[in-house]
């Protein structure tokens, strides 16, 4: 007896040879055509009538909304890095206050008085 090789199939493949079984193709001459053990057809089979193929095909399907929405992050990522930059660089051009210098406002000049007058 040979030892066979472990293998993956996709839910594809597998639905393909359940539904080949289900249209009347013997067990034993889907698995000599594509060298599959009986047991694992038969697990299949049990697997596809159970609806599991089912929920694997609906994620399967959501992967290309999820992958837009990736590109979508990315490029609003890469814009907000591309802002972070700009004023990054904005910043070091603008030269600095120097605080020694400036000087505070207490508010408008005080008006003169009658008093103040004569």
């Amino acid at each position: 007896m040979t030892k066979r090789r472990h293998r993956r199939h996709s839910i594809p493949f597998k639905r393909m040879i359940v539904e080949a079984y289900f249209n009347g193709t013997a067990l034993n001459a889907l698995s000599v055509e594509y060298d599959l053990c009986r047991h694992l057809i038969r697990t299949w089979i049990e697997k596809y009538e159970n609806g599991e193929f089912d929920t694997e095909t609906e994620q399967s399907e959501q992967i290309p909304e999820y992958e837009a929405r990736i590109a979508a992050l990315e490029r609003l990522v890469g814009r907000q890095a591309l802002e972070i930059e700009f004023l990054k660089t904005a910043r070091r051009r603008t030269p600095a206050k120097n605080k020694e210098n400036s000087s505070i406002v207490t508010g408008p000049p005080a008006s003169q008085s009658d008093e103040d007058v004569n």
